[in-house]
């Protein structure tokens, strides 16, 4: 597994090794010992998440409040999408700026997305399979957003606005600048 720091150190990409020959393919999709190497610090993943999405479909920009802040290991089992990380530590030096990484069935890059952050993606591709590791269970009445469109945030979605499709949420929450839910930069939200 090779581990790369993305321009927002903590976001990391994780590229497993593929081996593959005439049969088809073998890939470890995760190490705990490895990712917890480089990380330097345990990540304890308690639950797996699967989604089945239509191109154009967008989910997020999604994270739970501190107490229940997740970490996510996110990747595509088929198809492809447009994974997005976005830095909302209050006084981080990359405060609201974005990671963008296409995860696709071919690539098999996986976004490694810790607390302190908001994720989202938008399917580029029928019949996308999107799955993901958490560090801690959903909780609802923790569960914030961002909105997807803020203008301040500069994320281009790869999509044509007039073909997104939204959850009734996602079409709701403020702009990173309209919310006090966020998290403090420095602050372990892992012990």
């Amino acid at each position: 597994m090779k581990f790369t720091r993305t321009e927002i150190a903590d976001v990391i990409i994780c590229e497993p090794k593929v081996h593959g020959d005439e049969r088809g393919y073998f890939v470890e999709t995760f190490r705990e010992d490895k990712l917890e190497e480089f990380l330097g610090f345990k990540v304890n993943f308690c639950q797996d998440n699967e989604s089945k999405s239509s191109r154009g479909v967008l989910r997020g920009l999604h994270y739970q409040l501190a107490s229940d802040a997740q970490t996510k290991l996110v990747r595509v089992i088929k198809g492809r999408v447009l994974d997005i990380a976005v830095d909302i530590r209050k006084g981080s030096p990359t405060f609201g700026k974005h990671i963008a990484v296409e995860l696709n069935s071919e690539n098999k890059k996986q976004l490694f997305v810790p607390r302190g952050f908001a994720h989202g993606f938008v399917v580029l591709e029928d019949d996308t399979i999107f799955a993901y590791k958490v560090d801690n269970y959903y909780s609802p009445k923790n569960d914030r957003g961002i909105a997807f469109d803020d203008k301040e945030l500069k994320i281009e979605w790869q999509v044509p606005h007039d073909e997104l499709k939204l959850s009734q949420k996602d079409t709701t929450q403020p702009k990173l600048n309209e919310t006090n839910d966020l998290f403090d930069y420095g602050v372990n939200y892992y012990a």
